[in-house]
């Protein structure tokens, strides 16, 4: 190469060639431009005049590590947090830090090695290396970094020339101003998804909108709030979408024809799919004089979500389906869990099945598993099959009455002779219905019936379970298994605590058994502590989970148990089913050796996402609820104390079952001392208490749709609940307990726990 003449400038020493060179290897540094741009000597002076041009001019900035960036640019590592999905589910991404005034840049995160651990979600942030696209930028993940910022979802509110956010969440204590950068400001009342930004406008913390979701007037807008606040997904990838409407349905070619049996599907009356079918008759065995043969069949999920598909990839994503008054969330596009996997009447369907058959008394002598294709008799629902049971069928049942039904009734009672025996936990707790009008408001609010015919359902369910469980074990073949630990000694000494403020006596050191808590349920039927015990029995439980490892479950009393019977709605039994089909020899989609390596990050995947959606429908049903109250207010109620805290009394009401709050000063000018293992309220003046079961008359003094909270006054002359202490006056305490209006906080538990 020729020597340069000295006192002559490189060539390609000038602001265009550096902010060309910068556009194509943002990040570089000073000491980068001067070797690729042939700088040396005294033109590094020259370099670092232009480069401090450029940056004042707002050319360039400045990064890290005295790193240049082309204005909107990303460096080549940077952090990224995942703000949702593209249209084919990739996870998008935006910088953690981002300056510019200029929106942040998206970055689709690409599949890589990392992509073997439970998905990213909303929020999460990555350490990603960057690089350029015809279409952008992509991401591939370098680092998983945890949690980023919280996200907050909240409602648009204008107030002159200033935008206000006001938080959904009910624990949110502060609104935020909109970040006078925003460009698309939207209107009042449109709910958007906001990240908290650093420093304060107007006296209130600034935040930036990630997302809008429309009206809050809108009907759909009350699910769509715990959608988002949960982070539930909701679009389908493309290709997943591709991947349902490409399958089709099944041949006999390698399958049992389970077709002359008359299955059918008995569900709720709203039920979206349905993915189990039930068959009985007496077993023409005689070695088994008395005992019968039940054959559950599943859908064959499994054929059509094939392992590592996009299908599977967005289905264990989403871990379950999530259930809303308006809407279902589903796991499945609706092409399969409204279709070809939902076992519709009188169509050929695939399925994974298991032939029980019961002894006598009730005891599962012997399983077999088919992999078949089946054709429901007849779609009925719990009522329709009840009054069947009773003696009662409608026109549908009728002509199912005996050869169908009667036998199926008669095989359910002798399996239910077993199922007392075990004594499994037998927890009253009625299921709560929010029915929807036609302007999807709440019409109505109402209690299932606990019909026997959803017992009868549950059982056969549990014992296809077992099976699954037990044919697992048999092959060791790895799994996933639904544990139920046993109650914690914290939780069953404060259960004792409480049994004996009323009189019951529990012994703390005996060996935990279901049958323990049945004892204590029977015991306190008639009385006026009938309803709370169901609510602390419950809250004595440990939660169900997926755990690869055998911990047995404790409220069925079973020993071996696995999810089997639900694989449209749930990733869990569909993980399951492959483990079948691999251990069976049922096919070539059955559970390959990279699913078993990662069973224990699946589970726990899996646990997560059913909490998620759980805390997602109850959110939902509260803010329901509430709108459904607003209303009432000003009316009087009939509610049970289910929970005693030092800010005041946890209350359900009678009729609707809508739970809200009576703070501690809307219980009068006395000092009220909370006594935890009374699970009470003690006035210190006049010794009145207010104990957890008791009921009092209230008024509803305030309903929150946007946060689902409901307050109450104590009615006027009410004297229902509280009752004159024998005992010494409580001290007074040493601050007077306070709780912000509208907000409503939750005692522990309180839910029927998913078995």
């Amino acid at each position: 190469m020729p020597k340069r003449p000295k006192n002559t400038l490189a060539p390609a020493l000038s602001k265009e060639a550096i902010l060309a060179h910068l556009a194509a290897h943002p990040g570089d540094t000073k000491r980068d431009l001067a070797r690729a741009l042939g700088v040396r000597g005294d033109e590094r002076q020259q370099l670092k005049r232009i480069l401090k041009e450029l940056a004042d001019d707002g050319a360039l900035e400045r990064g890290k590590k005295k790193s240049f960036l082309p204005p909107g640019a990303l460096p080549e590592v940077t952090v990224l947090e995942i703000v949702g999905e593209d249209v084919d589910g990739e996870p998008i991404g935006k910088p953690a830090h981002w300056t510019s005034e200029d929106e942040a840049p998206s970055v689709v995160i690409v599949p890589g090695k990392e992509d073997a651990g439970p998905a990213i979600g909303r929020g999460e942030r990555i350490l990603a290396r960057i690089s350029r696209t015809n279409n952008g930028y992509e991401g591939r993940i370098i680092k998983r970094l945890g949690a980023g910022v919280e996200r907050v979802l909240g409602v648009v509110k204008h107030e002159g020339d200033i935008v206000r956010i006001d938080p959904i969440d009910k624990k949110s204590r502060y609104g935020f101003i909109l970040d006078s950068r925003e460009r698309n400001i939207p209107e009042s009342g449109q709910l958007v998804l906001v990240e908290p930004l650093a420093g304060r406008a107007s006296g209130s913390p600034r935040a930036r909108i990630i997302e809008q979701l429309g009206s809050m007037n809108e009907p759909k807008a009350v699910s769509l709030i715990a959608i988002h606040a949960h982070g539930i997904p909701t679009e389908f990838p493309r290709d997943a979408i591709a991947e349902a409407e490409r399958a089709q349905p099944v041949s006999l070619d390698g399958r049992t024809d389970l077709r002359q049996f008359p299955l059918v599907t008995i569900d709720p009356e709203d039920a979206r799919d349905h993915d189990d079918a039930v068959w009985a008759a007496p077993d023409t065995d005689r070695s088994n004089p008395g005992g019968y043969v039940v054959i559950v069949a599943i859908a064959d999920v499994a054929h059509y979500v094939r392992t590592g598909s996009s299908l599977d990839k967005e289905a264990r994503k989403r871990g379950n389906s999530a259930y809303f008054p308006d809407r279902v969330v589903p796991m499945l596009p609706e092409a399969l869990s409204a279709d070809l996997c939902s076992l519709r009447e009188g169509e050929d369907r695939a399925c994974l099945a298991v032939r029980l058959v019961f002894d006598a008394d009730g005891n599962k002598r012997r399983h077999e598993f088919m992999r078949g294709l089946m054709r429901s008799a007849a779609k009925l629902t719990y009522a329709q099959a009840q009054a069947a049971f009773d003696g009662k069928p409608d026109a549908k049942a009728a002509p199912l009455q005996k050869t169908v039904l009667q036998p199926l009734w008669d095989a359910y009672q002798v399996a239910a002779k077993a199922r007392d025996k075990r004594s499994p936990l037998d927890l009253d707790l009625p299921e709560r219905r929010i029915i929807l009008g036609e302007d999807g408001k709440v019409k109505s609010i109402a209690f299932r019936d606990r019909l026997e015919s959803m017992r009868l359902i549950e059982e056969f369910m549990i014992q296809a379970n077992v099976a699954a469980a037990e044919a697992l074990e048999k092959g060791r073949s790895p799994l996933i298994y639904r544990i139920h630990e046993e109650p914690s000694q914290e939780k069953v000494v404060a259960f004792s605590d409480y049994l004996r403020t009323i009189g019951i006596p529990f012994a703390k050191g005996q060996v935990m058994k279901p049958a323990l808590f049945n004892q204590i349920l029977a015991r306190s039927k008639g009385t006026p502590h009938q309803d709370i015990m169901n609510d602390v029995v419950l809250r004595t439980q440990a939660q169900a989970v997926y755990a690869p490892e055998n911990l047995g479950h404790f409220g069925l009393n079973l020993e071996h148990y696995a999810h089997f019977t639900s694989p449209i709605r749930r990733y869990a039994d569909l993980v399951v089913h492959r483990a079948l089909i691999r251990g069976l020899r049922f096919g070539d989609d059955g559970l390959t050796g990279d699913e078993m390596a990662r069973l224990s990050d699946t589970a726990e995947h899996i646990s997560v996402t059913e909490r998620r959606a759980m805390a997602a429908e109850r959110d939902s049903a509260d803010r329901y609820i509430a709108a459904f109250m607003e209303e009432r207010i000003g009316a009087e109620f009939n509610a049970r104390i289910t929970g005693v805290t030092r800010f005041g009394l946890f209350l359900r009401l009678a009729d609707t079952g809508a739970d809200g709050l009576l703070p501690m000063r809307a219980l009068g000018t006395d000092f009220y001392r909370h006594d935890e293992k009374r699970h009470a309220l003690v006035g210190q003046r006049t010794g009145k208490t207010y104990r957890l079961g008791e009921h009092v008359q209230v008024r509803l003094a305030e309903a929150a749709p946007l946060t689902g909270g409901l307050r109450f006054d104590l009615a006027e002359g009410s004297e229902t609940a509280g009752r004159q202490n024998r005992g010494r006056p409580a001290p007074k305490p040493s601050a007077k307990p306070g709780i912000k209006p509208g907000s409503k906080p939750r005692p522990k538990g309180g839910r029927k726990p998913r078995r």
